[in-house]
């Protein structure tokens, strides 16, 4: 037998400290919260974050779910399926959009969405694609292209 294979019995339970007992039970007078201050009183020491009056961590971050983007790009957006109605082979700009009346606002650079189908071929010209409305473009014939 070693002295490091001295435990004490499997389930057995440690007594809890009596704390401000006198000198003989090691946690006399002071009980090892120090001479003075908040967190040597009676009673529980500070709400959990409090940082001291500093204005706390919780308070300081934005809230809810996202943070906002500062300097968020603004697209003009519009989906395929608004498309489909155009002539076939015709160029399809934001101006162009906008003089046949399917767009009503200019909000930005365009950016077209992939929702719905669409069967003609037209030569697209727009900043931004998603994946879907890409394929299906090219898909009927047609082509993205970034403007000029």
């Amino acid at each position: 037998m070693r002295l490091e294979d001295a435990l004490p019995q499997k389930g057995s339970q440690k007594r809890k400290t009596r704390k401000g007992r006198g000198i003989a039970a090691g946690q006399g007078a002071s009980c090892g919260f120090g001479m003075r201050g908040q967190k040597s009183r009676s009673g529980s020491g500070t709400r959990p974050g409090f940082e001291g009056g500093q204005m706390p961590l919780y308070r300081r971050i934005p809230k809810l779910k996202h943070f906002p983007l500062i300097n968020r790009k603004q697209f003009t957006i519009i989906n395929v399926k608004d498309l489909a109605g155009l002539d076939a082979n015709s160029e399809v700009t934001l101006a162009s959009l906008m003089e046949a009346g399917i767009i009503t606002s200019d909000d930005g650079p365009l950016k077209i969405l992939g929702t719905g189908e669409i069967a003609v071929a037209l030569n697209v010209k727009a900043v931004a694609f998603t994946k879907s409305a890409r394929v299906k473009i090219e898909a009927a014939g047609g082509s993205c292209n970034a403007p000029d």
